[in-house]
């Protein structure tokens, strides 16, 4: 799959040869037309440059590409192709300008643009629409979607908790099984992350570690899964939970216990209240409690009240009820951003503060989203032909909400906020779109601290 000019929709393959007479660049960007949120949380392409667009294009990757295209049924451009290889040494004569990864950008403004720099390779801008788009819509999408479930939950740590300490451990990311590949789930993770530092996807910390130099982006904690509970027995459960306790607490130590494998209410009234009671307090450290199903709402509540009785607490400078720190809750069911916004209502509402309470949250997370969800699109929007730049568009009559852009673009942000403007009425230095890629070189490498940083602003 390392294949640069396999990485494509077929049809692509035929449009170098449908372009007027005399085109010699073409300049295409990347927006999202709305969708579900107004702001987006722009990340993941420095992820795809590095692991794809700087590796060079090889006479073997052309004559693969060659063989597999023609019996497919489409023409090959083996001469631009094979330009590409022997006059650029296999590195792609484009240049990509972005926003700097991490902004926070509203909708239907540009995020990126792309230009050919070899005027005999025109075709090339569009060619590579299909694997540029898609790295940069899905972890955009997550690195939004975690960022508006950061919002909500730290709305309601504002008004009922004493400080926001825990925030950045308030979602943790359960979604690697349910994503569709290993990349999905590193891309994905690691979009996540921007926002929080905990997960459970490994795939993330090594996409953070390899494409933007963070040592270690999130972290975890030593938790139960339904099989290590059952395996024990239905008369053993008190004894698996003991054991996760003696394995794993400790002064300032968290341990995660699933604990709804037959009555979650019996476990946390009476074994983990009751029973265990002593050995939870006595730890030092902190047990968080995971019941993991029926009506989130109603299990996360009623779990609280039943801890709360058990456990004790304090009223908090909020004015709102806080377990004690040895006891936590954290819901990984049915979790979604309106889940999270329902739930915490419902746990203020009743007097307690949200600091009692976690979420994690899996396929809704890394693959509950689609390229529709922000309406993304890669469109052309200028073309030189015979030397001079002419503005071009779509405007469909059916559909005015997919109406194009026109022009070359550039992204600026005044006092008023972000704008998207043509590039020729743009002083020098204003333009939030900085040459990201050159013909093979990556011209900026960003850390991860940097896009927190810039995400959080």
């Amino acid at each position: 799959m390392q294949n640069v000019i396999l990485n494509a929709d077929s049809y692509k393959a035929s449009h170098y040869l449908q372009y007027p007479p005399g085109t010699t660049r073409v300049s295409s960007y990347v927006e999202s037309r709305g969708g579900r949120y107004d702001d987006l949380v722009f990340f993941g392409l420095q992820a795809f440059l590095k692991r794809y667009l700087l590796q060079p294009v090889t006479l073997a990757d052309i004559d693969e590409a060659e063989a597999l295209l023609t019996a497919h049924g489409l023409p090959f451009n083996r001469t631009g192709w094979a330009r590409i290889a022997l006059v650029h040494g296999g590195r792609l004569p484009l240049e990509i300008s972005a926003v700097a990864e991490g902004s926070v950008v509203p909708t239907r403004n540009v995020l990126a643009q792309v230009v050919n720099t070899d005027p005999e390779c025109f075709w090339l801008t569009s060619y590579v629409e299909t694997a540029l788009l898609r790295a940069i819509w899905y972890p955009t999408t997550v690195a939004t979607l975690s960022r508006a479930c950061r919002g909500i939950i730290e709305r309601e740590l504002a008004l009922t908790a004493d400080d926001l300490d825990s925030l950045p451990f308030k979602l943790h990311d359960f979604g690697a099984r349910g994503a569709s590949s290993l990349e999905t789930a590193g891309l994905g993770g690691a979009a996540h992350l921007v926002s929080f530092q905990g997960t459970d996807t490994m795939a993330a910390l090594l996409a953070a570690r390899d494409y933007y130099g963070e040592p270690l982006a999130g972290f975890s904690i030593p938790a139960a899964e339904h099989s290590t509970i059952v395996c024990w027995g239905r008369d053993g459960e008190e004894a698996a939970y003991a054991n996760m306790l003696e394995q794993f607490a400790g002064p300032g130590r968290m341990v995660s216990v699933v604990s709804d494998s037959y009555d979650l209410w019996n476990a946390v009234d009476r074994l983990w209240g009751e029973r265990l009671r002593d050995a939870v307090a006595g730890s030092g450290g902190t047990l968080v409690v995971r019941p993991d199903s029926g009506d989130p709402e109603t299990v996360v509540l009623r779990t609280l009240e039943v801890l709360r009785r058990r456990f004790g607490g304090f009223e908090n400078g909020r004015g709102y009820f806080q377990l004690p720190d040895h006891v936590r809750v954290i819901q990984g069911d049915g979790v979604s951003p309106a889940a999270i916004a329902r739930i915490l209502e419902a746990v203020r509402n009743a007097g307690f503060s949200a600091e009692n309470l976690a979420f994690g949250m899996g396929g809704e997370l890394l693959q509950k989203v689609d390229r529709d969800t922000c309406r993304f699109a890669m469109k052309a929007s200028a073309v030189e032909i015979d030397g001079v730049w002419r503005d071009v568009f779509k405007d469909p009559v059916t559909d005015p909400g997919k109406t194009s852009k026109r022009g070359r673009l550039a992204l600026v942000r005044d006092a008023e906020g972000w704008a998207t403007v043509r590039a020729d009425e743009v002083p020098a230095g204003q333009d939030r779109l900085e040459p990201v890629y050159r013909n093979g070189e990556l011209l900026r490498d960003q850390s991860f601290a940097d896009v927190r940083a810039r995400a959080a602003a």
